[in-house]
């Protein structure tokens, strides 16, 4: 298994086009939070380290790199019009469709438990890992190397045609609702799995005189927004 993972780390190196210096850094953005569970903490009182700090920090450096590539692709575009695309690059649906065409699933570090239940498919977990790398690419070579991993990997983000965004699909849930004179959605938790680092949450979203869906997201925030944009997608909405 150790074997087909470390196939898969050097697959994953190539597919990004990054030679890390520091290989560790990689490492470290493909290890999920569930890989501490039950560990030991360090002289330091921390537990095994994990993605989560590379992954913030990923968030903000793909913002500013999808803004600059915006910015440059689209001279003549106005500030809706680029936020609208910037939204549509930098969600998790297309962080984890990236992570997805090169491979981040195999090459994850995951608890047992983790991996059982899917998580190497899971649209959370592999957007999450694919923002650890353009921050672990940003530590190991600065922001051209970040950038270079950018072009590389959401090539195909980049030459679609553009899809439509919400800031606030709850709210635009809402909206349309009370335009079809239904009563407001309602979000129900269905199920809480996983541990108090690493939870998994399970929504169902409801409105009336429609079949209720079900989405699942790290947070019940996230978990709820992911019910709205499909019963949205599902109603021919968006």
């Amino acid at each position: 298994m150790a074997d087909r993972r470390a196939e898969a780390v050097r697959a994953l190196t190539r597919r990004i086009g990054h030679d890390f210096r520091e290989p560790a850094l990689l490492d470290l953005a493909l290890t999920h939070a569930s890989v501490g569970e039950g560990a030991e903490r360090d002289a330091r009182g921390r537990l095994f380290a994990d993605n989560q700090r590379l992954e913030f920090l990923g968030d903000r450096v793909l913002g500013l790199l999808v803004a600059d590539r915006l910015m440059r692709d689209y001279p003549d575009a106005d500030e809706g019009e680029m936020s609208s695309r910037l939204h549509a690059l930098v969600d998790k649906e297309a962080c984890a469709r990236v992570a997805e065409a090169i491979g981040v699933g195999e090459a994850l570090r995951l608890s047992p438990g983790e991996a059982k239940q899917g998580g190497r498919r899971r649209e959370g977990v592999l957007g999450d890992a694919m923002e650890a790398i353009l921050a672990a690419a940003w530590f190991d070579g600065g922001v051209d190397a970040a950038r270079a991993v950018f072009d590389r990997t959401w090539k195909d983000e980049l030459d679609a045609p553009p899809r439509k965004s919400l800031t606030n699909p709850k709210s635009a849930l809402q909206e349309w609702a009370l335009a079809h004179a239904n009563p407001l959605p309602i979000y129900r938790i269905v199920e809480r799995k996983g541990s108090d680092h690493a939870p998994t949450f399970t929504v169902e979203v409801s409105v009336a005189g429609h079949p209720p869906l079900t989405a699942q997201g790290r947070s019940r925030q996230d978990a709820e927004k992911a019910a709205a944009i499909g019963l949205l997608q599902r109603e021919g909405v968006i």
